[in-house]
């Protein structure tokens, strides 16, 4: 069988493209976008896809077929002239704060996303994990919460399931799944290999669903009038929060995923600088978290925190 490699093909503005230098971008994909009007085919995009990332080196690009993407937006990070980004879901955000219509709006940050936000306002030299909180209160959050909690919620489920494997003969190695971008790569290219992936759901994942059923009853609230909006530092996160499986009641458990770029341009279009911010802490009950959920966003750490969770609670099992 002869494989025929698309090197050009012609796009809607009738110029000739070459995707032997470029990565193209599906205007259905949730997590980024492509103006092609900026792309100088300089090739950064498909070297990181290709030798990186290693989706590109995975299949021929077939102009009648939509693009093959995991989101991991790591061809975003590289572009020169942003040609390719993130899909900017701020704005959208930014008129729903505007023309709030009665409904409870609720703001989550994921540990990994200090760092950079700190970089955007002080040059990494402030620490906003407290100043965080507030901003979000004065963009017009009723509720701010952690995403570190929903870490040790799926720590402490990878950690049973481990167990159990353990115990049961069952699949191993058991690789984590908290990664949409790691899945899908999974699912589209090593199919095999599914049955070793942890069947617990994200730290996101894990809490939006939460929120649209703990803490709705809790407070009383139509899950329906509760938009749950998280900060996160991967354009993965915002296809996978449009995943069938992260759902409840027929309404997604997350509705929007900024990246903390996005996150710091609504900060700035509203005026408000995070160096000038009151330190508060995130609201109950999703502001406690362990020494567990706090290494989940470093490298090893997911790995770490499961398997002495394990230990740990087999210790006391059995003592």
């Amino acid at each position: 069988m002869k494989i025929i490699r698309y090197n050009f093909i012609v796009d809607g503005g009738g110029k000739m493209r070459n995707y032997e230098l470029e990565v193209p971008i599906s205007k259905n994909n949730e997590s980024l976008e492509k103006d092609d009007s900026k792309c100088i085919t300089c090739g950064y995009c498909k070297k990181i896809c290709e030798n990186d990332i290693t989706v590109a080196r995975m299949f021929e690009i077939n102009p009648d077929r939509e693009p093959i993407c995991i989101n991991c937006g790591q061809c975003a990070n590289i572009c020169p002239t942003e040609a390719i980004k993130e899909r900017m879901d701020y704005l959208k955000v930014k008129e729903l704060l505007h023309n709030n219509i009665g409904k409870k709006i609720i703001m989550s940050i994921a540990p990994a996303v200090r760092a950079s936000l700190s970089e955007e306002f002080g040059n990494g030299t402030i620490n906003v994990e407290r100043k965080i909180p507030t901003a979000m209160k004065r963009l017009g959050a009723d509720y701010t919460f952690d995403i570190i909690f929903g870490a040790d919620l799926s720590i402490m489920e990878e950690a049973v399931e481990l167990v159990n494997r353990i115990k049961n003969n069952g699949v191993l190695p058991q690789f984590t799944s908290c990664c949409p971008a790691w899945v899908k790569y999974c699912e589209i290219f090593y199919p095999e290999l599914l049955p070793n992936l942890s069947t617990a759901k994200s730290p996101i994942a894990m809490q939006g669903s939460i929120i649209k059923t703990y803490f709705a009853e809790k407070e009383n609230i139509n899950s329906q009038d509760i938009i749950n909006i998280v900060i996160a530092p991967c354009t993965a996160k915002k296809a996978e929060i449009k995943r069938p499986q992260l759902m409840t009641n027929g309404k997604y458990d997350t509705d929007f995923i900024l990246t903390t770029q996005e996150f710091a341009h609504l900060i700035k279009s509203a005026g408000l600088d995070l160096k000038d911010m009151e330190e508060a802490q995130a609201d109950s009950p999703f502001g406690e978290y362990t020494g567990a959920a706090t290494i989940f966003g470093a490298s090893g750490g997911v790995a770490e925190a499961a398997v002495r969770t394990a230990y740990r609670s087999e210790e006391r099992r059995v003592g």
